[in-house]
């Protein structure tokens, strides 16, 4: 096996896809509004996936955040609101902002897991900071470090009771970058005391299954890197100081933040701690090119890539999507009016 998530081309394999898909053998795959236009073309898709590999615990991943980063579109599938929306609720009710993140990601586990989706890149526990790029705005829970936490955890656990693996990101905090990392490479000037309110949220969460690196500089810990290409950040920050040891892959290596081939940057991602490389777009050339320059998963990464993939509990006796969205918008109901 190798350290990589691919993604794919558009709605079904191509014949070459598929051959070097399973000489490949990537850890997993990731997935795009090019490759769905409903739901059993999505499920077919994600069963051949299954079973190119012989693997039922396959990880095959999503963007499906709600508000503006949804992969999954109405009128096919449900909308659902930004982690903001959350926020406010929190303001006003805590408990009733808890326990609405939980249905919410739960209704999205629903949606995740009916069409055979394994992990979903959600929550962010970026912590939301005055004058900072809008690439998190609304999508964040919060600027309040607990709090993001607290709505944090609901959204975990409400995609495990889907039965699907939510990812932390972007370690160790996109909160502050004044610039998006999609298309220039953030430096964070921050001191110690002030970067410890953003690694509060991940070191809350410690725990979660899967964790994603951020494309950003943190000067205080490495002046030269960013934390998804940095030993130093990874070992010091991620493992060490925030105390994670779940599977921890890389952002886009696609994003304009980073510079070098792509096949350079995922050796060099895997080089640096993280268990896996995250490349996106589906272009051979680049896939082809991973596939020869990187080595063998490492057993300490697939150790935490199973063990990650073994950490949901679906619920099969509980209540039905209409149920969950019902819930959800009634307990979000006073900051929606």
């Amino acid at each position: 096996m190798k350290p990589v998530i691919f993604g794919l081309s558009g709605e079904t394999l191509t014949a070459d896809e598929r051959a070097f898909f399973a000489a490949a053998e990537p850890a997993g795959y990731i997935l795009f509004r090019r490759n769905i236009v409903d739901k059993d073309q999505l499920r077919a898709l994600t069963d051949d996936l299954r079973a190119l590999h012989g693997r039922d615990d396959l990880l095959i991943m999503i963007d499906q955040e709600g508000g503006r980063v949804a992969r999954m579109q109405a009128p096919v599938w449900p909308s659902f609101p930004p982690g903001a929306v959350f926020d406010r609720l929190y303001e006003v009710a805590p408990s009733s902002a808890i326990a609405a993140a939980r249905a919410n990601a739960r209704a999205i586990a629903t949606t995740l897991a009916e069409v055979g989706i394994s992990v979903d890149a959600l929550p962010l526990l970026d912590v939301r900071q005055d004058g900072a790029s809008d690439i998190m705005g609304d999508r964040t829970l919060g600027a309040e470090p607990m709090r993001v936490a607290a709505l944090g955890r609901a959204v975990i656990e409400g995609l495990a009771d889907g039965g699907v693996v939510g990812i932390v990101k972007h370690m160790p905090g996109h909160g502050r970058a004044m610039v998006d990392s999609h298309h220039e490479l953030p430096i964070v000037t921050a001191d110690e005391e002030a970067l410890a309110v953003d690694l509060a949220p991940f070191q809350a969460l410690k725990d979660a299954p899967m964790g994603m690196t951020a494309h950003v500089v943190y000067t205080a810990w490495d002046p030269d890197l960013p934390a998804s290409l940095s030993p130093s950040v990874i070992e010091t920050i991620i493992r060490g100081r925030i105390g994670f040891d779940g599977l921890l892959m890389s952002d886009d290596l696609d994003m304009k933040a980073l510079k070098g081939s792509i096949p350079e940057l995922a050796v060099a991602t895997v080089a640096a701690g993280c268990d896996l490389a995250l490349n996106c777009w589906g272009r051979m050339d680049d896939m082809v090119g991973i596939a020869d320059l990187l080595p063998a998963i490492t057993g300490q990464a697939r150790a935490r890539l199973d063990r990650a993939m073994e950490s949901t509990h679906r619920l099969m006796d509980g209540p039905s999507l209409e149920e969950l969205l019902a819930t959800r918008d009634a307990l979000l109901a006073p900051v929606m009016a």
